[in-house]
């Protein structure tokens, strides 16, 4: 169970201290597209998306969304926020993230990721022992499949929840 813990849960991108994670050695950020960046109906990002990617350009941080949407859906955001990404990412499977660690020459403790999910976020980044930040969701809307996830992860943070680990809402690690 400890691999669906995330390492710091936060209500949504805009409360993560991004000077606390530069701090501590992140170089790297992989953000989540769905529900994490935006909404599923948004088709490019709005103005305080890109003004957070300007802040952590700024920083010096390196940005990266991974998701498992199709580059169709991914393309405008990389595009607009001028970022690297990665589609149809296979999360929580960690190819992916060895790949982006190995393109860009980071080591695990430079990078963290974002995410909604724990089932593909939180699992992908813990199992590939990158830290893993965990958000609400932005909408209830999801796919098909995430639908699906949403149920066996409603049953992980229930059993986290009475182990005292986790609480909706009860931020931490910030």
């Amino acid at each position: 169970m400890n691999n669906f813990i995330p390492d710091i849960y936060v209500k949504n991108i805009f409360e993560i201290n991004y000077k606390k994670l530069k701090k501590d050695g992140i170089k790297c950020i992989l953000f989540d597209l769905d529900n994490t960046i935006a909404p599923l109906k948004e088709l490019k990002p709005n103005k305080d998306i890109k003004e957070l990617f300007a802040y952590l350009d700024d920083l010096n941080i390196k940005v990266i969304i991974i998701s498992n949407s199709r580059r169709s859906r991914v393309a405008p955001f990389k595009e607009e926020l001028n970022v690297d990404s990665c589609c149809s990412s296979f999360k929580p499977l960690r190819i992916k993230y060895k790949k982006i660690l190995k393109l860009f020459h980071y080591d695990f403790s430079e990078v963290a990721a974002v995410g909604d999910q724990i089932l593909t976020d939180v699992f992908g980044a813990n199992r590939s022992g990158i830290t893993s930040i965990f958000v609400d969701s932005l909408t209830p809307e999801d796919r098909f499949l995430t639908k699906i996830n949403r149920k066996f992860e409603k049953m992980i943070l229930n059993n986290l929840k009475k182990k005292g680990v986790y609480e909706e809402g009860k931020y931490y690690g910030n």
